[in-house]
């Protein structure tokens, strides 16, 4: 059986579960018949959108469509909201199993005994209050995908540092990460997030990798709207482990040539991708070095092209350095241990996971459990991580509490 196969299965148990779950809170014939008639047509619905959805990716379309990630917004908010409901339901009738053994063995064995203990019954109270819980994810998710994936928030701080150039006091840094083309639905709302962007009227901006999914070509809808960022002192780029996906195996001409036509897409829109390499940004006279390095990440699953040392190659010790690496994990495992002092790491790649809760002083999401530094700022030792939760959106077609980021980073001077 393969993933398609085992998903399918797991999928229909999910639903057949929840519908025997949900049954009790119904108490009347009639009740019962109009809830069966109006689960059955959900699943209907649930089934073809998973039919939609498995036909539509593997036609692998450059330019999502919205009808594409509406089917996939609703397969996973059913399965999702159908989990967790089915999770607490489970955990009633592993009690009620529980529950029968123990009388039957409190209770003296007779030919009788099997047929004279009942077996206890779902509590309609449990199966409500299972319904209310899973409601939160549900319309939480309903909402993700289609307000939340482009509810684009800017996040501002200012940052202070005793050795920045006095001339660069107040220099505006706007970073966007994680565009992920491939996913995208709406140029209306992509342009929205490009003039929030503008509006901040940044000395550069720095977009810190994940063009695209899985291929180059899926930024070229969106070239036209991305090309009209503004900065005054430019636009600079770094690839994200997803920026590696399409590149052809086994064929060097095909691999150089795929390489190409993806950094003039970069050139295009304006933007000075920094593969391993540095840039001087000058103000009347007074320096600061942008790095910038191809993908680095933690585990055996993400490429680890990125080279800091030679992205550092000429960068005076001395000299204000700002670097873009696309996973935060690169920060623990090789930024803050490196000889030359890094001021600021620009990251992103986690995305909060598109999920989760942030008010002042606290923040949560799953992200935390996979990531030691998974959103906004961190600092150690004088060096300064900020990871930006991303412009776009990966497999969910939606965001929940984590939206779309534009960050906007003020430096001064002490």
């Amino acid at each position: 059986m393969g993933k398609l196969g085992i998903f399918v299965t797991l999928f229909l148990i999910v639903e057949l579960y929840t519908y025997f779950g949900l049954r009790p809170i119904f108490d009347t014939p009639q009740s019962k018949k109009i809830f069966t008639l109006v689960y059955l047509l959900q699943s209907v619905v649930v089934l073809y959108a998973l039919y939609k959805m498995y036909f539509g990716l593997r036609a692998g379309e450059v330019f999502r469509s919205t009808e594409l990630n509406m089917m996939i917004g609703i397969v996973f908010t059913s399965f999702v909201t159908k989990l967790i409901f089915s999770g607490a339901i489970l955990v009633q009738d592993l009690l009620r199993i529980v529950g029968y053994i123990g009388s039957l063995l409190s209770t003296p064995f007779t030919e009788s005994t099997i047929s004279d203990v009942s077996y206890p019954s779902r509590r309609r109270f449990v199966s409500q209050l299972a319904a209310g819980i899973s409601a939160i994810p549900l319309f939480s998710m309903l909402y993700g995908i289609t307000r939340g994936k482009y509810h684009f928030q800017v996040n501002t701080i200012s940052l202070a540092f005793k050795d920045l150039p006095a001339a660069f006091d107040g220099f505006k840094v706007a970073q966007i990460s994680d565009i992920h083309s491939g996913s995208i639905d709406s140029r209306k709302d992509v342009r929205r997030g490009v003039n929030m962007v503008n509006a901040l009227d940044p000395d550069v901006i720095c977009f810190t990798g994940d063009l695209v999914n899985t291929d180059k070509d899926e930024i070229d809808p969106l070239m036209d709207i991305f090309s009209e960022l503004k900065a005054k002192k430019g636009k600079y780029a770094v690839l994200g482990n997803h920026d590696y996906y399409g590149v052809p195996k086994n064929d060097l001409s095909a691999i150089d040539s795929y390489w190409s036509s993806f950094y003039k897409k970069f050139e295009s829109m304006g933007f000075d991708l920094l593969n391993n390499a540095t840039r001087t940004i000058d103000i009347d006279g007074d320096q600061i070095s942008l790095v910038g390095v191809e993908n680095w990440g933690a585990g055996r699953w993400f490429p680890k092209i990125g080279d800091l040392d030679k992205a550092l190659t000429g960068v005076e010790d001395d000299a204000f350095t700002i670097l873009m690496s696309h996973d935060p994990t690169h920060w623990e495992e090789k930024v803050k241990a490196n000889p030359k002092h890094i001021h600021l790491t620009l990251s992103g790649h986690t995305h909060g996971m598109q999920f989760g809760f942030q008010m002042p002083g606290f923040k949560w999401s799953p992200a935390k459990y996979r990531y030691q530094h998974w959103s906004g700022l961190y600092e150690e030792n004088g060096q300064y991580l900020y990871v930006n939760k991303g412009f776009g959106f990966l497999a969910f077609p939606g965001r929940v509490g984590m939206w779309p980021e534009i960050t906007l980073i003020e430096l001064k001077s002490i």
